[in-house]
């Protein structure tokens, strides 16, 4: 098995301690890394006095996850990866429906297993549930998880199908791919990044995919607290960033306009709803957007698949 299960941790000492044993158990033959992203805390000793078999990867500094893996990534050697997040519980035989889909399929770049809720168990997690997709304006969705509804598993989502984008807290790729794409875009430093690398993935021809077969259990907001305005802020200018990058031209040019306008009010809501702070993130957010108009117009790929929404208007579906 050319397998390497990579968790990035950054002061996770605690969610190592809980979920790495669960990892080793169910993961016979793959090789385990942990990239240190600079911690603080006692993580890397931790690791060399309880789990001697596990490799090590210091990065020098806090890259974030999007750099973070890229650093740590260009000192692995095997032909698959599967990132995984420091706060994901996996199952017996997780690995094999997954190496079999690439095995079966040599354009399937990436995928991501069926990601339910550690603490509600029978219900799909947020940050991926049964695989991920995009409305007409670029807001991402899952199946199983439409902005903040998220749905009980009942056997909806048990099958194998091509999705638009596979969740970072769980994403096996081919190591060929990643490279071939630059990995993420360390520009995002987190949030999103997978989604603008699976983008740029299916505009090159590849595909993604989702397997029910595989299931984990992730925790959430391990790392940064769902109601972060740092989290706004990323979420904001990454999906920004993202279209501008991505989308076709016939389209970026009313949409972007229009996504801006519509973001701005989104601002005011946050505000409202979350407290200043979070209004505070979402100007932040345009401003740095725009300063970094440039760069993410050199890396615009040549083409843009049309067909990359899969749903119409779910803002105003669910806000309105």
């Amino acid at each position: 098995m050319n397998l390497a299960i990579v968790i990035l941790n950054w002061n996770g000492k605690s969610w190592l301690e809980k979920f790495l044993p669960n990892v080793i158990q169910h993961s016979n033959d793959a090789a385990i890394y942990v990239i240190d992203n600079c911690s603080t805390d006692d993580s890397v000793s931790f690791l060399r006095n309880h789990f001697p078999t596990v490799q090590i990867i210091m990065n020098e500094k806090n890259h974030g996850f999007a750099g973070g893996y890229n650093e740590g990534l260009r000192h692995i050697d095997q032909e698959f990866y599967c990132l995984l997040n420091s706060d994901v519980e996996v199952t017996e035989n997780w690995l094999a429906p997954i190496l079999s889909l690439f095995e079966n399929n040599k354009n399937i770049a990436a995928i991501q297993p069926k990601i339910l809720d550690y603490n509600q168990r029978n219900h799909f997690e947020f940050a991926g549930a049964a695989g991920g997709f995009l409305d007409n304006l670029g807001y991402p969705y899952c199946r199983g998880r439409v902005f903040e509804h998220i749905e009980k598993d009942q056997g909806q989502y048990d099958d194998e199908v091509e999705i638009m984008w596979a969740s970072g807290c769980c994403f096996f790729i081919r190591a060929e791919d990643f490279w071939n794409q630059n990995g993420f875009d360390a520009r995002f430093f987190a949030h999103q990044e997978e989604i603008d690398l699976c983008w740029r993935l299916k505009n090159a021809g590849k595909k993604i995919y989702y397997t029910s077969k595989s299931t984990v259990y992730h925790v959430g907001g391990g790392t940064l607290n769902k109601q972060s305005p740092q989290k706004t802020f990323l979420n904001i200018r990454n999906n920004f960033s993202m279209i501008l990058k991505n989308m076709p031209l016939i389209t970026l040019v009313w949409l972007l306009p229009f996504r801006l306008i519509l973001d701005g009010f989104a601002g005011i809501y946050f505000g409202y709803k979350n407290g200043m702070p979070h209004f505070w993130a979402v100007l932040r957010a345009h401003f740095s957007f725009y300063a970094q108009i440039p760069k993410t117009l050199q890396l615009r790929q040549k083409n843009q698949i049309k067909n990359f929404y899969q749903a119409k208007w779910l803002v105003f579906k669910n806000f309105l």
